[in-house]
């Protein structure tokens, strides 16, 4: 059982959040209680009542901010990167390597618990996460069209590279010897072997 700090005034919904995630991501979600959580976060039950409705509540609000700020990031890469499909796809795989290693626990969550999303949860974020997708199916699309990808199966090759680098989140140790801008690099390369990029 951890030991939780006192909560500085005012900071309760923060706390709350923060212990939220790293329950969900070292117990799972059905692993853990809304009494673990208060607990964690070193506040009672009603206080915790007070910011959020239940366990349900604090799993949609997680996942609805980590891919938002995902779908973010992406967007704001892709803006940067000019017109040529290679550009645009060492973008996308750039900002996701840079926010899988940033937010390994936000993205274990949202991986792990996804399916526990209620129904209705679930629609609603299974919209934000295929815009997230579709910036990837149009990039590799577009370097398929215009020659520069030569890989027969388009989407089978989008899957493969999300896949990899989403995976990052589960296996990247910050205080091992594989800098985040060597990783990039790396999965850069892979990404463009998989569409079998042609200068």
């Amino acid at each position: 059982m951890s030991t939780a700090a006192p909560v500085p005034r005012g900071g309760g919904r923060d706390a709350i959040t923060r212990a939220a995630r790293e329950s969900f991501a070292e117990q799972g979600y059905h692993g853990t209680s809304i009494r673990d959580i208060a607990r964690r976060a070193g506040l009672s039950l009603s206080a915790l009542y007070h910011w959020h409705t239940g366990k349900q509540d604090l799993l949609v609000l997680l996942i609805e901010e980590s891919t938002e700020e995902y779908f973010r990031r992406c967007e704001g890469a892709l803006d940067d990167a000019g017109d040529d499909p290679a550009e645009r796809l060492l973008a996308l795989v750039r900002a996701t390597v840079e926010y899988r290693v940033s937010r390994r626990v936000e993205s274990t969550v949202a991986a792990a618990e996804w399916r526990n999303l209620a129904p209705e949860h679930r629609a609603r974020l299974d919209g934000l996460r295929e815009s997230a997708g579709r910036l990837w199916t149009e990039i590799v699309d577009d370097g398929v069209a215009r020659g520069h990808f030569r890989c027969a199966h388009p989407e089978d090759a989008r899957r493969a590279i999300v896949a990899a680098c989403n995976a990052i989140a589960q296996w990247y140790d910050p205080a091992g010897d594989l800098a985040v801008a060597d990783l990039v690099e790396r999965y850069g390369e892979i990404a463009l072997r998989i569409v079998d990029h042609r200068a």
